[in-house]
């Protein structure tokens, strides 16, 4: 097979194979449809196929594709243990475990392909990050080939290649063919190139379809090229590319069976499909789709109740039961649907392939309505859970409400008590404190008259955990003792578990060192359940409450072991919560830098269900401001629209303080009271010393605090009492520089002020910096410092590197999103990066923006025109 204008990538796809003697890679090849990805990764099997084995799957595009379909091919190929435990639908560590050990043999190189990955499902992507993220610890190579062209900003796989290790990673782009290859092209086929190119664009599948048309009249269209050969074939070979055109990527031989061998090869012979061992397909997925949508509605519907009738009558051939789910959608046989759809959610749920377990379930509930009412409401039961874990809260609450308003008509109490204890848990998620409350309450009030058993005292844990969240802390002891009491009786580690986190957190926000061995022995009794969420949170509360309860002594070792867990176990909702808190406390220890660096990586992470982002936003947010980043004020506004959503101290008390800083920073002395009276009787009320102490600070230098708060910690106790050298003195002694100098900023002594200057400015702080220099000047100081030069001859704009970065990718003429997918960042990310380098560049425009940094020399002035050429 020659492919014209491809050897520099497969040389490139060799030597990175070559360089996994070594240690292992992942290449992402990416481009648009029809460009030529599995064209290149064939041809780069062929070119291997003596010394290196390669092993293949696929990602479908079903309307709910099939939960980890890719490693179901792959283990049809390896078999042994892998195939073993997938036919045992073992839990997926196990499986993504063994497909690990399968690729660290050392006998052979090995090759794992998986195609389409821009449909793949949950679990799937949760497959590539966890061998993306260990591929260096074998001697294999990972290849991903996807459509960089059909990701949105918020598509989950942008998230996976984001958390892959760059130096591990190599992304291929896949160009159009240039007109010279479409004329090269045009000349074996006989025909002249005369506008080919132009019709094309270079793209190697249109090419091929127009050179296989008819001379007169090219069609402009792929549906028109490819009809245009369709309408030449035989009855019966239109009747198999018909019948093939329903079924996704591929068909199996023997779904054919009843057509004759002539049929099938006029089908193979015209070019419409290609014929592999045992499976016939179209040579790409835009040709079926092309042939699928000339089909009548009814006809349609017909070849897809006959692939259904084929799949069913086939028990013994393994046969996923999400595509028979999808015939049975595309058939409109409801009563099929009803019958596989619950099994086919059961199956992505059991591999944390949630969107895909959503996506049967709502197929299932359409015609729910003709089942009895407790099947009906166990549907409902799975689809909230399904919901609330894909981030759905508003339909995991609608979902929950429904199925317990069934289990109510039909009396049946202990369903209502636990689908109570549910509804109040998925309310809080939503944001809805109160009917949280009211719920849970009803729960207990359900439970306790029944049998108390493990229902009850996950209903007591869950009144334990909404009294500590709300900083109702005695309250919160007391139900997580009679949780703890009843599970203990019944030997319910997962109650257990849950409750020892709850009462341990409270205490440790009591400022109770017994919290710290509560936290650690519901680590310990989860990890023996293999509970690993439940493990996690106990861990996650450890560290976070030391960092936001300011005792740095144990924060960064419980941080960092927090993070380590959760990394391992791959608890993306976690990695994101942690990392952000990390960054709050390393920006208050004076590493900016790592700040920074776990901010980014926090928000990278692009969890579905928005609060704990809220922990990267915040410390980002403060960093840009402080360093008069003009991408601040667009960090902190996301910040406050996610932290707001919920009425969460943890998280609005943050946004709040931030935002009032953000406002004495630029002297707008009347909106730090307006922003720091936000949540400031919540705090209060709370009794939450720091989130008081540091909002009432910021009410007290705007003149708005009308008594001071009695509990309140220690540094801001001192400032309260007007003691700034007193309370600067803590920070100082706690290692947090920037809050040293804060303190001192505020004190009435010159002297002070220009300490707090000199650290500002060590700090990169420059509109603190600009802030303490401008009260100098109004005390009438004349020998003001003039801190750090901006400007410098090697880069007078003063951009930071990945700016320039950025910068030279823009005069390369990338858009945010592709400039996302080759940094590794998000794409709003991204554009904080070029809102900030126009602002220091002075100009409104990106192209203002090349112009000025190339007459600068910021750039060469020769960027950009490789990619003109290419």
């Amino acid at each position: 097979m020659d492919l014209l204008e491809r050897s520099s990538l497969l040389d490139e796809l060799s030597t990175v194979l070559a360089a996994t003697s070594a240690a292992g890679h992942v290449v992402l090849v990416a481009g648009e449809a029809g460009i030529g990805k599995s064209a290149l990764v064939k041809q780069f099997a062929h070119r291997h196929a003596g010394d290196t084995r390669f092993l293949f799957g696929a990602c479908d595009p079903l309307l709910t594709p099939r939960a980890l379909g890719p490693l179901h091919d792959l283990g049809r190929e390896v078999g042994g243990r892998l195939a073993a435990l997938l036919g045992a639908g073992s839990p997926r560590e196990q499986l993504f475990a063994a497909l690990l050990d399968e690729l660290d043999q050392r006998s052979q190189r090995q090759v794992v392909v998986v195609e389409d990955a821009h449909w793949a499902d949950e679990a799937t992507l949760d497959l590539l990050t966890f061998l993306g993220r260990r591929m260096e610890r074998t001697r294999s190579l990972l290849v991903v080939t996807y459509r960089d062209d059909e990701l949105g900003p918020d598509h989950p796989l942008r998230a996976v290649v984001g958390r892959l290790p760059r130096q591990a990673v190599r992304r291929l782009d896949l160009e159009p063919l240039s007109p010279a290859a479409v004329a090269e092209l045009a000349r074996r086929a006989g025909r002249v190139a005369d506008g080919l190119f132009a019709l094309t664009g270079g793209n190697p599948l249109l090419v091929a379809e127009v050179l296989a048309a008819p001379d007169a009249d090219v069609p402009l269209t792929v549906r028109d090229l490819v009809l245009a050969r369709f309408s030449g074939l035989p009855a019966d070979a239109r009747e198999v590319v018909r019948l093939v055109s329903v079924v996704p990527t591929r068909a199996e031989m023997w779904l054919l069976e009843g057509s004759s061998t002539a049929a099938v090869d006029a089908a193979v012979t015209a070019g419409l499909l290609v014929a592999e061992a045992d499976t016939i397909g179209f040579r790409h997925e835009l040709l079926r789709r092309a042939v699928e949508g000339s089909l009548s509605a009814i006809g349609r519907r017909e070849l897809n109740r006959h692939v259904l009738a084929v799949l069913i009558a086939s028990p013994g051939r393994g046969v996923d039961v999400a595509r028979l789910v999808h015939h049975a959608r595309e058939a409109g046989d409801i009563e099929a649907v009803l019958r596989y759809g619950p099994e086919a959610a059961r199956q992505a749920a059991a591999v944390a392939a949630h969107r895909e377990a959503v996506g049967h379930y709502r197929a299932v509930l359409a015609g729910a309505n003709r089942l009895p009412g407790a099947v009906h409401a166990d549907l409902l039961e799975g689809y909230s859970i399904e919901c609330y874990l894909s981030g759905l809260s508003t339909e995991a609450v609608t979902a929950r409400r429904a199925a317990v308003d069934l289990h109510e008509a039909a009396d049946d109490r202990e369903r209502v008590g636990a689908g109570l204890r549910w509804l109040s848990r998925m309310h809080w998620w939503d944001g809805n404190r109160r009917d949280a409350e009211a719920t849970a309450a009803r729960a207990i009030a359900v439970l306790e008259t029944l049998e108390p058993g493990h229902l009850l005292a996950m209903a007591y844990s869950n009144q334990s955990q909404l009294d500590m969240l709300a900083n109702r802390l005695e309250a919160a002891i007391h139900w997580a003792e009679r949780a703890i009491a009843t599970a203990q009786r019944l030997d319910d580690r997962e109650t257990l578990t849950h409750a020892l986190t709850n009462i341990g957190s409270a205490r440790l926000l009591d400022a109770d060192p017994a919290g710290r061995a509560d936290l650690e022995r519901a680590f310990d009794v989860a990890v023996a359940a293999g509970l690993d969420d439940d493990a996690a949170r106990a861990l996650c509360n450890l560290g976070t409450i030391s960092a936001e309860m300011r005792d740095y002594r144990q924060a960064r070792d419980d941080l960092d072991r927090g993070l380590a867990f959760v990394q391992a176990h791959e608890l993306a909702g976690y990695v994101q919560h942690l990392l952000g808190r990390r960054a709050q406390m390393r920006l208050e220890q004076g590493d900016w830098i790592g700040a920074e660096q776990d901010a980014q990586a926090a928000l990278a992470e692009l969890v579905a269900g928005g609060a704990r982002m809220v922990d990267g936003l915040v410390p980002l947010g403060l960093l840009q401001a402080r360093r008069a980043d003009p991408a601040a004020a667009a960090t902190l506004q996301e910040a406050t629209e996610r932290g707001f959503a919920t009425v969460e101290l943890q998280w609005t008390a943050p946004v709040a303080a931030a935002r009032a800083e953000y406002a004495w920073l630029h002297g707008d002395d009347d909106r730090i009271a307006e922003e720091a009276a936000r949540v400031y009787e919540q705090a209060v009320r709370a009794a939450h010393p720091w989130f008081t102490g540091e909002l009432a600070f910021w009410l007290r230098l705007a003149g708005a605090l009308p008594d001071a708060p009695e509990v309140v910690a220690e540094p801001y106790r001192l400032a309260l009492a007007g003691d700034w050298h007193a309370a600067a003195g803590w920070w100082r002694e706690h290692g947090c520089p920037y809050q040293q100098a804060l303190m001192l900023a505020c004190g009435d002594h010159d002297e002070a002020l220009l300490e707090a200057l000199a650290l500002l400015d060590g700090l990169g702080a420059r509109q603190a910096a600009l802030r303490v220099r401008r009260d100098l000047r109004r005390r009438g100081h004349q020998r003001i410092p003039r801190g750090p030069i901006r400007a410098t001859a090697a880069n007078p704009a003063s951009l930071t590197a990945r700016q320039i970065e950025v910068l030279e990718l823009l005069a390369d003429g990338l858009t945010d999103a592709a400039i996302a997918a080759r940094l590794l960042l998000s794409t709003k990310t991204v554009g904080h990066h070029v809102s900030a380098l126009l602002a220091k560049l002075g100009v409104a425009s990106r192209h203002e923006a090349v112009a000025a940094a190339r007459s600068r020399g910021l750039l060469d002035a020769k960027t950009g025109e490789a990619d003109a050429q290419r």
